[in-house]
């Protein structure tokens, strides 16, 4: 069995999820504080739109900002010498735009939900803002943010349409699990397939297992807090 498709993948989810993380809890920070309903309700749609589109349409999107012949991926070749298009960045770039808005709405539902009279109390002994955030907010958004962390790192480790758009199939450059399995049943190389197979399932299984460990966590803290 080649074990390129599965370093690829982690590697891939790996550098995907790092990425995500942050982008989707610096997004919610913003959309969960804002005040102006009707500009939150269309920045919320933006960043979800990913999530509702067939990947090969995110895809597609992708290909046309990066793509060789596109101003964008003619300013990355041209003054860093980066092609985007068709190499083992644009599987992460592919990664992070189908899983960020499972990162962005389980961040912003753990924020949310966070109580905010204790927010306003940390507010009245001066704490600044970001300090609340870190200090406050954070810890107790903790168990919701960590499972769609999980969950990102999951859609990411398991992306296939969005990839093979931008990506490729290139073997030992771009094809990734999702991708080896496809070859795969296209070669007729069914006990492959199995393999890979059975790999991206264990990991997958693993993932669920953890969101519901944290969703569990989450689940008790409210009854703790509900109690006081």
């Amino acid at each position: 069995m080649d074990l390129s498709p599965i370093l690829i993948s982690m590697k891939t989810a790996a550098l995907s999820i790092f990425i995500t993380f942050f982008l989707g809890v610096f997004a919610a920070r913003l959309v969960a504080g804002m005040r102006r309903e009707r500009l939150k309700m269309v920045l919320d749609g933006i960043l979800t739109l990913p999530l509702v589109l067939p990947p090969t349409v995110a895809g597609f999107f992708l290909l046309y900002i990066f793509g060789v012949k596109r101003p964008i991926g003619r300013f990355f070749i041209e003054y860093f010498s980066v092609k985007i298009a068709f190499s083992w960045g644009a599987t992460v770039l592919a990664a992070v735009a189908v899983s960020f808005p499972l990162m962005y709405r389980s961040a912003r539902g753990a924020f949310e939900q966070v109580d905010r009279d204790l927010v306003c109390a940390a507010r009245t002994i001066g704490m600044s803002e970001r300090a609340i955030f870190w200090r406050v907010v954070m810890p107790l958004a903790a168990p919701g943010v960590a499972s769609g962390g999980v969950l990102a790192f999951a859609r990411g480790l398991g992306e296939f349409g969005a990839t093979a758009m931008i990506a490729g199939n290139i073997a030992g450059k771009t094809r990734t699990l999702p991708l080896a399995i496809y070859s795969a049943v296209a070669a007729g190389d069914m006990a492959g397939a199995y393999d890979y197979v059975a790999i991206i399932v264990m990991i997958s299984l693993l993932a669920v297992v953890s969101m519901n460990w944290f969703a569990s966590r989450e689940s008790r803290y409210k009854q703790k807090g509900a109690k006081r």
